[in-house]
This record gives C-alpha cells, structure tokens and sequence, in this order.
C-alpha cells in the first residue's frame, strides 16, 4: 500500500510540473491567441497583429491604419491611444496577468506607410497608472 501512494505521489507530482507554463510559454501562447482572434475596431484600422520577443519577455502589437502619416493624425491618436490601451486590458488584448510577470507590452499605431503615428510600452508601472486613470475617470463619472 505504501510503494502505491509514494508511486501515485510522484506521479501527481510529474503531473503538477508539466502542467505548470513557464513566463515563455505563456507569451507564445497570447501571441498565438492575440493573432488568431483579436480584432481591434476604429477610425481607419485595417489589421493588428502581434509578435513575441522571448528574450526581452516583450510582445509587440502593432495596430496598422489606412491612415496618413500628418500632425493631425498623430494629434488625434496621441490623444485616444490611452483609451483604446485600456479597452485592450479589459479584453485580455494586453494581459495585466503577464505584465505581472514582467512581460511588457509594445504598442504601435501604424500609418499606411509604417510610420509611427503613436507607441506606448506597457509594464507594470503603465499598467497601474492607465488603471488609476480609469478608476478616477469612474469617479469623475458619478459626480
């Protein structure tokens, strides 16, 4: 009965190991999920894709428009960017739960020529301050 349970025991234990996802494993996994499901809607927004960077423990999402590359675009988006990286946390676009991990997030928005119109990397310090952000915009809200 004893060489059972310490049989059972390593087994359970192999099990628990093997079933347990490392830092890395988990980036791919997003990746993989983000590119395959995610669609982020908008004013001019024609494809998001994102990529993963094992070594930095980074993942980069770049949001690609129709858009051109002026002042007035890069105005408009530098503006409404802080919005739609909380609407990507709040749909698991970008994980808080990775970020915890110290993954963080870089985030691009693209002109139709790959010109940079706005770019935000999200870690942990980001992430708190887009949350208190939105937790006073709640605030604001009830008054």
């Amino acid at each position: 009965m004893r060489k059972i349970t310490q049989i059972a025991f390593v087994l359970t234990f192999a099990l628990i190991l093997v079933s347990c996802k490392n830092t890395k494993q988990k980036i791919q996994e997003h990746v993989s999920a983000y590119n395959t499901s995610s669609s982020i809607k908008g004013n001019g927004i024609t494809s998001t894709t994102a990529k993963a960077f094992l070594n930095d423990n980074k993942i980069e999402i770049r949001i690609e428009t129709n858009l051109e590359e002026n002042d007035e675009n890069k105005l408009a988006y530098k503006e409404s960017f802080p919005d739609l990286l909380k609407e990507m946390i709040k749909n698991d676009q970008i994980s808080s739960s990775l970020i915890a991990e110290g993954v963080k997030f870089d985030v691009y928005f693209l002109a139709y020529n790959n010109a940079i119109l706005a770019q935000k990397l999200v870690g942990q310090e980001e992430l708190a301050d887009l949350e208190k952000e939105s937790t006073q915009n709640k605030e604001t809200a009830k008054l």
